[in-house]
């Protein structure tokens, strides 16, 4: 009975705050040692008007406190958890129990599950599990009444794919085909979208030779790249299409994609100033409305990285990410609207 009426509670909060929702959402990572506390965080984003929060991990005061803000939330697997979770679907049962129903005021819309994860990096022992600890999400999900609301998908940088250049030559990478394919079909398979972290500032910084920054910045004054018949302005919808054009190649041509990372960061390595952040930010928030060349039209759903400096991070320019200090200051004018 009570997870009943908890599953009501977040059908209602789910009905009655989609249509406050818009495109541009913010990260929230809390690798800081001076964070607002969750009700500033939450009164934060209500006076910006960000109606999406990206969660790296469930933080039960900050749970609590987005209870009834209307606030849209992709909320993370953390890696660290995904082989408990792959291993039992009891263990994904009281996941989504602890961490979702027991906030029935909170208007969840993503479970991500794991960041960043692939056979060939860091967190190639964690690849095996993803999968699994999808399935076991999903089938919570669907369990507890909650799949039309929540959709279950993993986050995945730009070093899943081989060739990214041109954009219509994007590619996966067959090399670790084993672990794409299966995700891939899966999300066709429950209707959910790739989540991509999506950096044309490291695209950037790693070739400043051969790509202008204006082109990263959204400034080009003309089309920078001719794919047959898609012109490209800007670096980020040629890192989105490349990511389209794999997704066409592996048979998913219906998956969307939310980009559920992008920025640019204000000090401390390369081309890093408030002046390029604002630039870039801004173009972001106008750009992400039109689409890409290759989905013209069709708005992305875009989370910007990230809302607070993170002090605790490095190098350098890993702290300087937010929009705001740790205090609350906005650090340069975003327009949300």
């Amino acid at each position: 009975m009570m997870i009943t009426v908890l599953v009501h509670g977040l059908l209602l909060a789910c009905s009655l705050h989609a249509s406050a929702a818009t495109d541009i959402g913010t990260c929230y990572g809390m690798m800081g040692d001076n964070l607002p506390s969750p009700t500033q965080i939450v009164a934060l984003y209500k006076q910006n008007n960000i109606a999406r929060m990206r969660l790296y991990n469930p933080v039960p005061s900050l749970s609590a406190a987005l209870q009834g803000s209307g606030i849209q939330v992709m909320v993370g697997l953390p890696n660290e958890d995904i082989q408990s979770i792959a291993s039992s679907q009891d263990n994904a049962n009281s996941w989504i129990q602890n961490n979702l129903l027991a906030y029935p005021g909170v208007n969840w819309k993503y479970i991500a599950v794991g960041n960043e994860i692939r056979p060939n990096n860091g967190e190639s022992g964690l690849s095996q599990y993803v999968l699994p600890a999808m399935e076991n999400i999903q089938s919570a999900v669907k369990q507890f009444g909650l799949s039309q609301q929540i959709k279950v998908s993993t986050a995945w940088e730009m070093g899943v794919l081989a060739n990214t250049y041109p954009p219509s030559q994007g590619q996966f990478d067959p090399s670790i085909g084993d672990y794409i394919g299966p995700i891939v079909q899966f999300l066709v398979n429950i209707g959910s979208p790739l989540l991509l972290n999506c950096y044309p500032y490291f695209a950037y910084t790693s070739n400043t030779q051969s790509i202008d920054i204006s082109y990263a910045l959204f400034t080009s004054p003309g089309v920078v790249v001719q794919d047959g018949p898609y012109g490209y302005q800007n670096l980020f919808c040629a890192m989105l299409d490349s990511v389209y054009a794999a997704l066409d190649k592996a048979g998913a041509s219906g998956v969307p994609i939310v980009v559920s990372e992008t920025g640019w960061p204000t000090d401390g390595g390369v081309a890093t100033s408030i002046g390029n952040a604002q630039t870039y930010n801004n173009n972001l928030i106008e750009k992400v409305n039109q689409g890409t060349p290759r989905k013209p039209g069709q708005s992305i759903e875009t989370y910007i990285f990230d809302m607070v400096d993170e002090d605790s991070k490095s190098p350098e320019y890993e702290k300087h990410w937010g929009l705001f200090t740790d205090d609350g200051t906005m650090k340069y004018q975003v327009n949300f609207n």
